[in-house]
């Protein structure tokens, strides 16, 4: 078992970004970074690379097929080595979050179980794995804010929702582009039981809750700078999502470059509220 396989098993990239997500979630809550601050990254990177590494161990017959050169197919990392090295990256990053807020720990204790939860089992459930992939990207957010207390917590309630409800949009648009594979290896998704159609349908209607939590009152964002750029980010996630609500086919969803649009909306939304809050 090499000391490479063990990094790369944590999807490294993922975990930083994840990390630095936590700390981008401090700044939008406060206008500012403290050296303090920084163990957010820690957290969210380490119990990020747990959930990584346990979503690989419950994947381990379908990699042996598809990604058949990752650490643990490949035999570079043990089934048992990998099950170890899971339960101690989620606890040191649980013993990290003890050194942060009450708040915060909460809410590491409560993705640590979603995470595990996910690979055992929401992953392979209709909306409910959905839901808990929006609950635990929008999560990160509330993360960060939350190691300023409860105001910062509800500072970043607009970003967070936002969030939850673009990924559900984006989700559920990315299992209709994938019907015919999801079908041929035996997987069930919620396009599959209600169609693409009222996919499409749920994807625009949870587009236009996020379009809705941008402007409710919470924290110190109306502006002019964040009522014109907010409005900017609204038509970029409802044209992304509105391009699904024609299509009736995986191929469809596909050609119309919906959940690259709503990606770039919600990425175009973060940046709003970056600026919104150091100006």
């Amino acid at each position: 078992m090499s000391a490479s396989a063990f990094i790369r098993v944590t999807r490294p990239h993922n975990a930083v970004v994840a990390g630095l997500t936590a700390l981008l979630g401090y700044l939008i809550a406060t206008g500012t970074l403290t050296p303090p601050s920084l163990l957010l990254a820690v957290v969210v990177a380490l119990i990020t690379a747990g959930g990584n590494v346990i979503n690989d161990i419950y994947d381990v017959e379908i990699d042996r097929i598809n990604r058949p050169e990752r650490p643990i197919p490949s035999g570079e990392i043990s089934l048992a080595g990998a099950k170890a090295y899971t339960v101690a990256l989620f606890a040191v990053g649980l013993l990290a979050a003890t050194l942060t807020t009450p708040l915060c720990l909460l809410i590491a204790l409560t993705n640590a179980v979603v995470l595990i939860a996910y690979a055992v089992w929401l992953k392979r459930t209709p909306a409910l794995g959905n839901m808990a992939v929006a609950y635990l990207t929008a999560s990160v957010f509330l993360f960060g804010g939350a190691f300023a207390g409860i105001e910062g917590l509800v500072q970043n309630l607009s970003l967070a929702a936002i969030t939850f409800l673009a990924t559900i949009s984006r989700e559920v648009l990315k299992d209709a582009e994938d019907v015919d594979g999801d079908a041929a290896g035996g997987a069930r998704t919620l396009p599959m039981i209600v169609g693409i159609r009222r996919t499409g349908t749920l994807a625009f209607a949870c587009a236009c809750g996020a379009v809705v939590a941008s402007v409710l009152p919470f924290g110190d964002w109306w502006g002019p700078f964040y009522l014109a750029a907010i409005a900017v980010v609204d038509i970029v996630i409802l044209f992304g999502a509105s391009r699904g609500l024609r299509c009736t086919t995986s191929a469809c969803v596909r050609d119309s470059g919906a959940t690259s649009i709503l990606r770039t909306g919600m990425f175009a939304a973060l940046a709003v509220f970056a600026v919104a809050a150091v100006i």
